[in-house]
């Protein structure tokens, strides 16, 4: 269970003292306190602040808050008045935790996005701390995404960045229940992973922190999540008080996310010894707990561990009932509508089945003493019966192994023509959000004489020419992490920097365009007599999708016209770039550059030109 640490460290204590609040933050322990939440609204109604009382009021009702809604609310207060007053620190606050809001709400997509505009802003203010503590966001989303590996990444660059920032300053509360954070998050991802003794490690790393900062709510998280890795390993009695001791804290500090997780594990634990009625009041106070708080993911896991109680007591009805309403909740969350029709199906047949098996049952009993003819007729019937069950699940089997298969082909042509991340937005929500970024690379091609040489060919031979190039030039970009945006005739068109900004897409721009050029050149001594040029700018676009049948990711912008004139005013076998783009490689060692002067592009005027190659 991943520990969610984003709490607002103080800043104006002896403002809060003047005011008559003392006591009042004193006590406000660094995770979502609702009862702090509510009092503080009241604080925020019936007086009138200052802003920068008002920026540090707004912030802890935020991260307080255990509605998702209200955290959306407060934290876009936060960020609009942090905007106006210049409190950069509130404004990364503020994206922190509306990520959270969404994480909370499964929707990973708008919680990532959140995350990353908090990082940026950390990264650009050199808060060091900060980034450590997003980072940790990050990683958690990666984490509930299955994505292990950048989950791990995520995780191990924030304990870094934490330890580094302990280091360099005197060490303080908040920063080392910040690492701890990132100790016991990294030690849950390994025990999904179920590698249970490095989870452990982890896990025994984080509770040193939590005890040394006496801190109650971090130690009952730790204490909770190895009462997990104890269930795993069979160890039920010492996982039961782990987890029973986690929960009592959690209840009193309102955190009802992880109290939801740790009843699902009693439940387990009393499942696993047969023991189904004492393990069903805890399946359904986990889903009280989750409907109250609008947690999906905790609801539809609370069904499905109702739909097994309900199986093992053989009341097979209730048990379907709660199987079809975790399928209705987890497919809210994971958007599969073909999956959930073919889930309904095949729970409804091995319903139908266990049920009949239960009929069979006592009608046998009934007819104990019932002549052999009668037997004989049930025997039939049975046959009969079971004939049915097995050609319909046959039927079940196979059609469900059709539509999978052509849910996958789907989902791969359309992570083909898309994004990955906007591929799985237009799943989710039926279009795409256009979205501006500031700094992106942008790369045109052109072969020299195409037409010319096109002419000579055969319509099958130009297309077969055409993809040989265009096939390579596919896995070059591929290799240095750019997006394909289109081909239009013998142009090629794709971009560094998105859907993801990047660092380091200038450079990677560049070298693909220069491995792309090799490429050619090397072929045009070999076969096909052709040149290209190529040319790079950088700058803003906006990126989105458009059409509604046939779907295509685009990009717009003067960055995109000035990239195009970038390749028309270069030269053959050269890769032409823009002075921004030049002005973000010229210190780096590995190109070396020469200026052409200002020369005439179209429709822009005069534009400095730089040609760039690879240093050997």
């Amino acid at each position: 269970m991943k520990y969610k640490f984003f709490k607002i460290k103080s800043k104006n204590i002896k403002a809060y003292l003047i005011i008559g609040f003392f006591l009042l933050f004193v006590n406000v322990v660094f995770s979502q306190n609702q009862k702090v939440s509510d009092s503080l609204k009241i604080v925020l109604q019936e007086n009138d602040f200052n802003s920068a009382i008002k920026l540090e009021i707004i912030g802890n009702i935020a991260a307080n808050e255990t509605n998702t809604d209200q955290i959306l609310i407060y934290s876009k207060q936060l960020i609009d008045l942090a905007l106006e007053t210049n409190s950069i620190k509130y404004v990364y606050d503020g994206y922190l935790q509306i990520g959270n809001a969404y994480r909370l709400k499964s929707d990973l997509t708008t919680a990532l996005e959140n995350y990353f505009k908090a990082l940026k802003i950390a990264e650009n203010n050199n808060l060091i701390s900060d980034q450590g503590t997003v980072r940790i966001a990050i990683a958690d989303v990666y984490s509930i995404a299955g994505d292990n590996k950048n989950a791990v990444q995520y995780y191990k660059q924030s304990i870094q960045l934490l330890k580094s920032s302990l280091i360099s300053k005197e060490v303080s509360f908040l920063d080392s229940i910040n690492l701890a954070s990132a100790q016991l998050n990294l030690g849950d991802e390994y025990y999904n992973q179920q590698k249970l003794d490095s989870a452990l490690i982890y896990f025994s790393e984080s509770m040193k922190l939590f005890k040394a900062t006496n801190y109650e709510l971090g130690e009952a998280y730790n204490l909770g999540n190895v009462g997990l890795v104890y269930a795993k390993k069979g160890k039920n009695k010492q996982a039961e008080t782990n987890l029973n001791k986690a929960i009592e804290v959690l209840v009193s500090n309102e955190d009802y996310y992880p109290i939801c997780v740790y009843l699902h594990s009693i439940s387990d634990i009393y499942i696993e010894m047969d023991e189904t009625q004492v393990a069903l009041p805890y399946a359904k106070s986990s889903i009280y707990w989750a409907k109250k708080y609008g947690l999906k993911g905790q609801i539809s896991s609370g069904y499905l561990k109702l739909s097994t109680i309900y199986e093992k007591e053989k009341d097979f009805k209730k048990s379907y009932e709660y199987y079809k309403n975790h399928i209705i909740y987890r497919d809210s969350v994971n958007n599969v509508d073909i999956a959930q029709k073919i889930a309904n199906e095949k729970a409804e047949f091995e319903i139908e089945r266990k049920q009949t098996e239960l009929d069979l049952s006592k009608e046998q009993n009934k007819t104990k003493n019932i002549i052999v003819f009668a037997s004989i007729i049930a025997l039939i019937l049975l046959g009969f019966l079971a004939n049915t069950l097995y050609r319909r699940n046959k039927y079940v089997v196979k059609t469900g192994k059709i539509i999978e298969a052509e849910k996958e082909r789907s989902d791969k042509l359309l992570k083909n023509i898309l994004p990955k991340e906007t591929a799985e937005e237009l799943k989710e929500k039926g279009s795409v959000k256009a979205k501006s970024f500031d700094s992106v690379s942008v790369l045109f091609t052109d072969f020299k004489g195409f037409t010319k040489f096109s002419e000579e060919l055969s319509p099958e031979e130009l297309v077969k020419s055409i993809d040989f190039y265009f096939s390579k030039f596919d896995e070059i970009i591929e290799k240095h992490n750019l997006e394909k945006i289109k081909t239009i005739g013998d142009a090629y068109m794709c971009a560094g920097g998105l859907p993801f900004p990047s660092k380091n897409h200038a450079s990677n721009i560049v070298l693909a365009a220069l491995e792309i050029v090799d490429f050619v050149k090397k072929h045009a001594k070999e076969t096909l007599k052709l040149d290209i040029r190529v040319g790079v700018n950088t700058g803003a676009v906006v990126a989105g999708v458009v059409g509604s049948k046939k779907f295509a990711y685009d990009i717009w912008g003067d960055t995109v016209n000035v990239a195009s004139r970038m390749e028309s005013s270069g030269a053959i076998n050269k890769v032409n770039i823009s002075e921004s783009t030049y002005n973000l490689l010229k210190d780096n060692k590995a190109f070396s550059f020469e200026f052409r002067g200002a020369i005439e592009a179209k429709g822009k005027g005069k534009v400095n030109m730089y040609f760039v190659e690879k240093l050997s």
